[in-house]
């Protein structure tokens, strides 16, 4: 008799189990419409430190365009880590994320995001990652990095971590043992303070963080320069929690398409990462480019991250 009841048992929780599981994935599709009191909610990987004069600030002029042109409302918040945002798109708290490449493919990979839009500037969605060092390190070229002080920023990265980390390893270069010091700065902003502060002789991030932080002043162009450029990598995207209704998704979709030749928009409001105005957005975008830099990170496994954060660790 046990053993039956035991099986009665275990099969009522797990109809209830399921039953809960189909309830609140109707309630996270239903719970936020874009309405007042309900806007879509919007969370930003933290590229340049999350701050409120950061990230959010970037992207808020054209959310608040693509909300002129569709009267949908959304609310902008800026994770705590690229690893926040993905669980934000994976636990239904976020309908919508700006992603880096390698972040969007691990929420991808889990099926909690789907591209949304990428911005376009002179007809290309790209951007570039970088290898940057301070003029008085030594630093000429990627093998002058030995024996240096490195700076990296979120393990989850594409263009402050990953790319750099690749680049360096193409070059016969392992960042945890060949360098005198690494330190995982948490962001590009972070890595280019740490540069400009002499705190590290040569650091990785995007070209946009670069030129973000030259033109606030944040750093000295006497002070840093370029090392090395990346191939080109796909723009880092929005994407949608696929969760989203349907309706929305498409509304979403006409509007990041067209709202660069709207009657009332601004050109400034056409912005993306870095804050940087770009001729337009297109949801005419492909999974298939996106995982393509999955193939070029190949060499930056489980394994080379961990032996970059114990060494980040131990010294």
């Amino acid at each position: 008799m046990y053993p039956k009841l035991h099986s009665l048992l275990k099969y009522a929780v797990s109809v209830i189990t399921a039953i809960a599981m189909l309830g609140s994935a109707a309630v996270m599709a239903a719970a936020n419409d874009g309405t007042s009191d309900r806007p879509l909610r919007v969370v930003l990987i933290p590229a340049d430190g999350g701050t409120e004069d950061g990230t959010r600030k970037d992207f808020e002029p054209i959310f608040n365009a693509i909300s002129e042109a569709t009267g949908l409302n959304f609310e902008l918040k800026v994770g705590q880590s690229y690893g926040a945002v993905v669980e934000a798109m994976c636990n239904g708290s976020a309908d919508i994320a700006w992603f880096g490449p390698v972040s969007y493919l691990q929420a991808h990979d889990r099926g909690c995001a789907n591209l949304l839009a990428m911005a376009v500037s002179k007809g290309r969605s790209v951007y570039y990652s970088g290898i940057f060092a301070r003029k008085d390190s030594g630093v000429e070229s990627m093998s002058d990095i030995r024996g240096k002080r490195l700076a990296l920023g979120d393990i989850n990265s594409t263009s402050s971590f990953n790319i750099p980390v690749a680049m360096m390893l193409r070059e016969g270069i392992d960042p945890a043992t060949d360098t005198a010091k690494v330190n995982m700065a948490g962001s590009h902003a972070n890595v280019l303070s740490a540069l400009s502060q002499g705190l590290v002789d040569v650091g990785g991030a995007s070209f946009d963080s670069y030129e973000k932080a030259l033109n606030a002043g944040a750093i000295d162009g006497n002070d840093i320069k370029v090392v090395a450029k990346s191939a080109p990598l796909p723009y880092p995207p929005l994407a949608i929690q696929p969760e989203v209704s349907a309706d929305i998704k498409a509304r979403l979709q006409d509007a990041f398409n067209n709202v660069h030749t709207m009657a009332g928009i601004k050109p400034e409001q056409i912005r993306g990462y870095g804050g940087k105005q770009v001729d337009r957005y297109t949801s005419d975008v492909s999974e298939e480019t996106m995982a393509e830099v999955g193939d070029m990170l190949n060499a930056v496994n489980r394994d080379v991250k961990q032996s970059i954060l114990a060494a980040g660790n131990k010294r």
